[in-house]
């Protein structure tokens, strides 16, 4: 096995449990702004709606086509439109609570800790997200993450999106490596693994749910503590 200097990980759906810590976060919202009497009848309702519009708010982000600022500001109207509601009558405050609701959840995937333990002694490790610098920072602290991980590197701070390779190249720079000298591990087939690919370096391709992938990444792993066999 190629041995490495460093490891890049990605954040959300990689390590962090979004989906759990944002339907949770999504459930509170619900009850605590009272969106039953705004005519969104349920949780189940109020979640279903938010991924048939955050999804499509992130992908549009990524290749940039909306800021950071226009994706706050419309996505709980959107949201509200895809359930059939007033998207004048998002609650003010309902942005900014779902930010710091969802960032202060600390639920990570199976194996994160177990996993992480196991490669800090042998690797530096790097966080490289799409995520906004604040948020990101508060879902390592909350989660415990923050001690694993030496630089956490932002398309915000950078400037530039996974997939861009510049992204990766700021990171290499920042290190003082070569391509050859890294690895990325992340479950965005085209943000991670086309990132990484476009960057030279090499790849893990997470794949818990058997989604699959068109390209050919250099490993593929169903659950992180596969990475014991492979680092």
């Amino acid at each position: 096995m190629k041995k490495y200097q460093h490891l890049f990980f990605d954040l959300d759906h990689t390590l962090w449990d979004y989906d759990r810590n944002v339907q949770e976060s999504l459930t509170e919202l619900h009850e605590v702004h009272k969106l039953t009497e705004l005519g969104i009848i349920d949780a189940s309702a109020f979640i279903k709606a938010f991924y048939n519009v955050n999804f499509k708010l992130w992908a549009l982000y990524d290749v940039g086509k909306i800021d950071r600022d226009s994706l706050r500001a419309t996505r709980f109207k959107l949201v509200f439109e895809n359930a059939g509601v007033d998207p004048m009558s998002v609650p003010e405050l309902l942005e900014p609570d779902f930010m710091h609701r969802t960032s202060s959840k600390n639920y990570l995937l199976p194996y994160t800790i177990e996993i992480l333990d196991y490669l800090k002694p042998k690797y530096p490790m790097h966080i490289i997200t799409n995520g906004f610098n604040e948020s990101q920072a508060k879902k390592l602290n909350a989660s415990g993450l923050t001690p694993y991980f030496d630089l956490i590197i932002t398309s915000e701070t950078t400037g530039h999106k996974k997939p861009d390779a510049r992204i990766f190249q700021y990171a290499l720079d920042n290190l003082g490596i070569n391509n050859e000298g890294a690895i990325m591990i992340g479950d965005n087939p085209n943000s991670d693994i086309l990132g990484a690919i476009n960057a030279k370096i090499d790849q893990v391709y997470f794949d818990p749910h058997n989604k699959g992938i068109e390209l050919k990444p250099t490993h593929t792993i169903k659950h992180l503590k596969e990475l014991e066999g492979l680092l």
